[in-house]
């Protein structure tokens, strides 16, 4: 079944929002700069929400987390090492290419790994409200490693 015929696709169709008009107005972690591409007063989106974040070289962020949202990350450039746990107790990287979620309420931290290239990411998220709740917790040292293990593709 296909939805209703929209008469203005002009106007409630296609939004291109280029990269030098991002907005950088949305709540920050202190160590990271984010800004908005897609929101509802920019795009007219209702369900989710993106934009791009940076972390200059040798950086960190605040530990944080963004309450019943989910985040995806996708790494354009640099390497992003991510704490997580309610002590920061576990860690894993990330490079050009790869995606990092990260689940309703888990706190975490975002670590740029290069002590010289600036860590540059692709940010999308479950919704519309700019939730950023910083945390001040303890770091557990050192963090476990944590790797990624496929659960539908296990390795043979």
């Amino acid at each position: 079944m296909s939805p209703e015929p929209q008469s203005n696709w002009r106007n409630h169709g296609v939004k291109i929002i280029p990269g030098s008009q991002l907005d950088p107005n949305t709540p920050q972690t202190p160590g990271m700069a984010r800004a908005a591409a897609i929101t509802y007063a920019r795009a007219g989106a209702s369900k989710l929400w993106a934009g791009t974040v940076t972390i200059d070289a040798n950086a960190r962020t605040g530990p944080h987390h963004h309450g019943e949202l989910e985040s995806v990350i996708y790494v354009v450039n640099g390497r992003a090492r991510m704490r997580w746990g309610d002590n920061l107790e576990f860690v894993a990287e990330a490079g050009p290419g790869d995606f990092i979620f990260v689940p309703p309420f888990v706190p975490h931290q975002e670590i740029n790994a290069s002590k010289t290239e600036l860590l540059s990411c692709v940010l999308v998220r479950s919704g519309q409200d700019p939730i950023v709740i910083n945390l001040d917790i303890e770091s557990a040292e050192p963090p476990e490693i944590v790797p990624w293990i496929d659960p539908i593709h296990p390795a043979p």
